[in-house]
C-alpha cells in the first residue's frame, strides 16, 4: 500500500514588481515564466508548487506583456512554502536574472488576497510612434479620439475577427512630446487593451516602434 503525501503549504507569499527591458522585449510569456522558475530555482527560493499529477511553481504575473513591450512596472505573485525576508529574496535572485529584468520592489501579500490577475484593472502605457503628420495634426486625432462616445472597432486575429467599442477601452490619451517625426503618446487602458490598435484608431499605419508600459494598477483590496 503507498502512503499518501499530504500537501505542502504555501506560508508566504510575495509581489514582485520588475522590469523587462529590450534585452528580453522579444521572449514569450511562456519563455518569461520558464526563466522565473529557473532563476528561483537556482536562487534556492523556497517556492511553493500545485497539486496533482504536474505540479507547477505558483506563480502568476498581473497581466502578461505581448512580445516586443518593454515595461518598468511589471507584477509576479510568488507562493513560498518558507518565510522569507524581500531583501534575502532581492538579493538572491537578483544574480540569476538576465540583463533587462531586475527586480524594483517586494512587498508581502496576503494569502487570501485576489489574485493578481482578477485585481489587474488598467495599465499606463508610453507609446512612441514615427510619422509624418504634424503635431496640429495628431494633436486633433486624439482630441477626436477623447470627444468621441463610442468607435466601433475591428481586429483580425488567428482568423477571427473581434468587434468592440476601443473608446470604451482607453481612460487617458495625451500627446507628451515629439521630435522629428517621433511621437511620444502616454494613455491608460482597461487592462484589454491593445495600445497598437488606439494608434491605428488614431489613424497611424505604422506599428509603434516602441511600447512600454509604465505601470498596471490593481483593484483595491480590503483585507487580507
Amino acid at each position: 500500500m503507498v502512503k499518501s503525501l499530504s500537501p505542502k503549504v504555501s506560508r508566504q507569499r510575495l509581489q514582485l514588481k520588475f522590469t523587462r527591458g529590450p534585452e528580453v522585449r522579444y521572449i514569450s510569456h511562456l519563455d518569461l515564466m520558464r526563466l522565473w522558475e529557473r532563476a528561483l530555482r537556482r536562487a534556492g527560493i523556497p517556492i511553493a508548487y500545485s497539486e496533482g499529477f504536474n505540479p507547477r511553481p505558483r506563480m502568476a504575473l498581473g497581466s502578461p506583456l505581448a512580445v516586443g513591450v518593454t515595461s518598468d512596472g511589471e507584477l509576479l505573485d510568488l507562493f513560498l512554502e518558507q518565510r522569507i525576508s524581500p531583501y534575502h529574496l532581492t538579493t538572491s535572485i537578483s544574480k540569476e536574472l538576465p540583463d533587462g529584468i531586475s527586480i524594483l520592489e517586494v512587498a508581502e501579500m496576503g494569502l487570501k488576497v485576489p489574485s493578481l490577475q482578477s485585481r489587474a484593472n488598467q495599465a499606463d502605457y508610453i507609446v512612441t510612434i514615427t510619422s509624418d503628420k504634424t503635431p496640429e495634426q495628431i494633436q486633433s486625432a486624439v482630441d477626436s479620439f477623447l470627444d468621441a462616445k463610442h468607435i466601433e472597432w475591428q481586429h483580425k486575429r488567428d482568423k477571427k475577427i473581434r468587434e468592440y467599442d476601443i473608446r470604451a477601452l482607453v481612460q487617458y490619451l495625451q500627446v507628451i512630446g515629439g521630435k522629428n517625426n517621433e511621437f511620444q503618446i502616454g494613455m491608460r487602458l482597461k487592462i484589454s487593451g491593445r495600445p497598437e490598435q488606439v494608434c491605428a484608431a488614431l489613424g497611424f499605419s505604422d506599428h509603434p516602434s516602441l511600447i512600454h508600459r509604465t505601470g498596471i494598477i490593481l483593484d483595491e483590496i480590503g483585507g487580507n
